[in-house]
């Protein structure tokens, strides 16, 4: 589908399936979500630029996804998309920055963009040039990733009170249940951390590009944000990075706490079984088929071999629970 984004009259005119070429030169922003064939052409034709392809999107080295092609920039990077949902994953997205437009071509929505959108309904200077849409594009991307840390903090501590504080509180079972829950949770907050510092990796090469063409590229009053931006973008990775070690931490913490209870059943099972063993082995004995066996005569006998059998399965179990082994 294809987007423009215009501001007519002090008010930003969004337009779909926009084909006419003098409409596409005017437009100050073209959206493209999952183009057609045909509105790639359009938009070429329009504005004399190459739009990068999916395949050539989804390159990973850094020549193919930050360069300068003419008077344009092309910036391709992944983003994060669908933490709300649960069904996140990561997504290439190409700006392409000319000297009076902004070309986005992605294949699936983070939410920044929706949210960016309706910002500048009610702020349609934020759709001023190409280069002002990018960089307040790229703080929303910005903001929205904090966000998500920040979520993904609370996710922690909430897994952490389970781990260290309601497990020493509840019975066994709910304990066990929390530890599953604590796993599955931690397990999705390192796939969203990973896919998040993917992002963030991929905005830090970005911002260094465009600041080394920042004279050609972005306006004098908006070159100030770029330096805003790295900034954010630095303090996010390093909070991404101590959520990242901190997620490893309660992941270890789960599996140590799982270990124990494991070695505690394993222990409870040798001792009975080493306390089983003593009747086990009177019970073979007086099972032997031998004729000349003076206990089977005795009117006792049976009294007796039942309580040779009951004494030395006690016998063991007193002695394991007084070394503090039961």
């Amino acid at each position: 589908m294809l987007t423009t984004y215009t501001v007519e009259n002090g008010h930003l005119a969004v337009r779909d399936h926009v084909r006419d070429a003098e409409a596409l030169r005017r437009a100050v922003w073209i959206d493209l979500l999952q183009p057609s064939l045909e509105e790639e052409h359009a938009v070429q034709a329009a504005l004399g630029i190459e739009v990068p392809t999916r395949e050539e999107m989804q390159e990973v080295e850094s020549s193919s996804r930050l360069y300068r092609e003419g008077d344009s920039l092309v910036l391709t990077a992944n983003f994060l998309h669908g933490a709300d949902t649960g069904n996140f994953g990561s997504t290439p997205i190409s700006f392409v920055l000319t000297a009076t437009a902004l070309i986005t071509v992605r294949y699936a929505t983070p939410k920044a963009f929706p949210v960016f959108t309706a910002r500048c309904q009610k702020s349609p200077a934020l759709v001023s040039s190409g280069d002002a849409v990018m960089l307040h594009l790229f703080e929303q991307i910005v903001d929205r990733l904090a966000d998500i840390l920040e979520r993904i903090s609370s996710d922690m501590d909430r897994a952490s009170h389970n781990i260290f504080q309601r497990g020493v509180e509840d019975p066994a079972n709910k304990r066990d249940r929390n530890l599953k829950e604590a796993l599955l949770t931690l397990g999705q907050v390192g796939e969203v951390t990973t896919r998040a510092s993917e992002t963030l990796l991929g905005l830090n090469r970005i911002f260094t590009f465009v600041s080394a063409e920042k004279a050609m590229a972005v306006r004098k009053e908006n070159q100030g944000t770029i330096k805003t931006l790295v900034r954010d973008v630095r303090s996010l990775v390093e909070y991404a990075n101590f959520l990242n070690s901190k997620a490893t931490f309660l992941l270890d913490a789960v599996l140590g706490i799982i270990n124990v209870e494991q070695t505690n059943i394993i222990k409870t099972f040798t001792v009975v079984s080493v306390a089983l063993m003593p009747p086990t082995l009177i019970a073979s004995i007086y099972g032997m088929n031998f004729q000349h066996m003076p206990e089977l005569e005795w009117t006792f006998g049976y009294p007796l071999a039942l309580g040779l059998m009951v004494a030395t399965a006690v016998l063991p179990i007193w002695f394991f629970k007084r070394k503090g082994l039961l």
